[in-house]
């Protein structure tokens, strides 16, 4: 498996919600864009349907969400743990992601290998991740789909497409500035 020391692609993500009491499960659906830099920095940019950015800076995870005008900030290490976040972040260093989770190796299907990602300790959001690779002549195997299930019955899948590994990344990407005007909390 390639390490990759920096990464971007455009991503799809759908969540369904577990119906309840009779009703019918609810289906969310957003895009953006994802860059990284291998251990600890990442941006999600969503684009639609709203406006919203992710930064893990090595310090702080910023959450800025542009209709609220609010940014959320929390100290990394114990924000991410075993999150999807923290999980993407090291998803093609297996000797990094088997510290917090068991890894299994699952059927190929849809053209990807799979493998199953059980989070060690069972306290977290997580039940179970699966992790599709693609295998790539020049990179190695890039991760293309996440299949998450949470503890709430909750299912996100995310889907990356023109994925670029090893991209050149400007490290501004990573920093975060709250906007002027706007609330931040502190966690």
């Amino acid at each position: 498996m390639h390490s990759a020391n920096t990464g971007k692609a455009q991503f799809t993500q759908v969540v369904t919600s577990a119906g309840k009491n009779g009703q019918a499960s609810r289906v969310k659906k957003s895009s953006g864009t994802f860059e990284f830099i291998r251990p600890d920095r990442f941006r999600f940019n969503y684009l639609k349907p709203f406006a919203q950015i992710i930064v893990a800076d090595g310090q702080t995870l910023w959450v800025y969400d542009a209709d609220l005008n609010q940014v959320t900030a929390r100290r990394q290490a114990s924000a991410l743990g075993s999150t999807p976040a923290a999980l993407i972040a090291t998803a093609t260093n297996l000797k990094a992601l088997s510290a917090d989770f068991v890894l299994t190796d699952a059927s190929d299907r849809d053209g990807l290998q799979w493998v199953l990602a059980t989070p060690r300790a069972n306290d977290g959001q997580l039940q179970s991740v699966q992790l599709g690779f693609l295998a790539q002549a020049n990179a190695g195997a890039v991760v293309k789909v996440l299949e998450i299930l949470d503890n709430f019955g909750q299912r996100s899948v995310l889907t990356f497409e023109n994925v670029q590994i090893n991209a050149p990344l400007a490290s501004s990407l990573f920093e975060f500035k709250p906007p002027k005007g706007a609330d931040v909390i502190r966690q």
